[in-house]
């Protein structure tokens, strides 16, 4: 004949609820590391836009100011023809400073994925307690 197996008792229920949930908030906890990891990664990529805008810039600085202010220097004062060419150079670097440090402030680092479901984890933990 059929034999029924045992109702489990209040400690065996919240011991197994208490594996459950310290194995769930592990797993969340790799997520939100996995997930921080990705932003990071692209922060990264940013943050060479950012290097290497300053590099171009301060390159450009160097080889065009020579060869364009010898040029210029031609037709104006030499001191005339090194500020308008700094000028321009350093307005380009600017604008691709700028590029970066805007592209930064718009990355979003809080792991928002990880927390939703924490709160939805939360909101079960509760819910199977009642």
């Amino acid at each position: 004949m059929y034999q029924r197996e045992p109702e489990p008792s209040l400690g065996e229920l919240f011991a197994e609820l208490t594996r459950e949930m310290t194995t769930l908030v592990r797993q969340e906890v790799r997520l939100a590391g996995t997930e921080v990891s990705q932003k990071v990664t692209g922060m990264g990529r940013h943050l060479g836009v950012l290097a290497a805008g300053g590099l171009i810039a301060y390159a450009g600085f160097l080889a065009i100011i020579a060869a364009i202010v010898m040029l210029l220097a031609n037709v104006i004062p030499w001191w005339l023809s090194a500020l308008i060419v700094g000028l321009v150079v350093a307005g380009i670097g600017y604008v691709m400073v700028r590029r970066g440090m805007d592209a930064l402030k718009e990355m979003d680092l809080m792991p928002r994925q990880t927390v939703a479901t924490i709160k939805e984890d939360i909101a079960w933990a509760k819910d199977q307690a009642t």
